[in-house]
């Protein structure tokens, strides 16, 4: 660990509509829009978020289902865009968050690692330098030019990880537990989030507070958007471990 900043987050809200009235396809919920029977009610999902996480720390996000943990990942990563506030990086990231779902279906495996890797900040000679290391750690091989759509979820998956981990980046964003494609690649992808968690800095979700405590030096406690505790990450543990036992 360093004194030197990775990401800073600054003064980050997150707020969405939530629709008031159950629409069970898109001609209903155009209807109803055009009608002006549509009612939304706001849901601030984070509120007033700063935090600024250092070169190497390991840091566990715990909280309830709807804590804002995910939210506020993904903002970091750059899928959500903050409703106020902002998120400053100093580094290459890797978010190893819902694999695959950035892909699209009527491109090839060859076409997604190029566009997976521009959304990443990767040129295209980076990741035609990598392209032959992708396709032989995702073990695709001659499935490389089907479109994607032909996919199962498995190939999927192992793509999207093979291109997410194929730099070693200098921030991992990882939701919950990984657990990609069949046991031996399960044990590949162990080795090599191994290898890139070393020197990187980790930002970790999950509801398995000892998979925090194994990971990460570092917790921080979401509760219904807002910052509880942050800290040394047994101190943080045993206080939500203790606030879970209570309820």
């Amino acid at each position: 660990m360093s004194d030197e900043t990775m990401i800073e987050v600054n003064n980050v809200s997150m707020e969405f509509n939530l629709s008031e009235q159950k629409t069970d396809n898109l001609k209903e919920f155009v209807i109803k829009f055009i009608k002006r029977e549509l009612h939304f009610q706001s849901f601030w999902a984070l509120n007033n978020i700063s935090l600024k996480i250092n070169k190497g720390d390991k840091i566990g996000f715990l909280g309830l289902n709807g804590a804002g943990k995910s939210t506020l990942l993904k903002i970091i990563a750059g899928v959500l865009k903050p409703t106020k506030g902002d998120v400053k990086l100093y580094g290459t990231i890797a978010p190893l968050l819902s694999l695959g779902a950035g892909f699209d279906p009527n491109f090839s495996g060859r076409d997604n690692i190029y566009l997976n890797g521009a959304v990443l900040g990767h040129s295209r000679a980076e990741m035609q330098e990598k392209f032959d290391d992708i396709v032989e750690f995702a073990e695709l091989g001659e499935f490389i030019d089907v479109p994607v759509k032909n996919y199962s979820s498995g190939m999927k998956s192992r793509l999207a990880f093979s291109i997410a981990t194929s730099v070693n980046p200098d921030i991992i964003i990882l939701d919950e537990v990984l657990s990609v494609g069949d046991m031996s690649f399960q044990r590949k992808s162990k080795d090599r989030m191994n290898n890139m968690m070393s020197d990187a800095t980790l930002l970790y979700v999950s509801h398995s507070v000892g998979s925090v405590r194994n990971l990460c030096d570092k917790a921080i406690w979401l509760h219904k958007g807002s910052v509880i505790a942050a800290g040394e990450v047994n101190e943080i543990c045993n206080q939500y471990e203790t606030y879970v036992k209570n309820l």
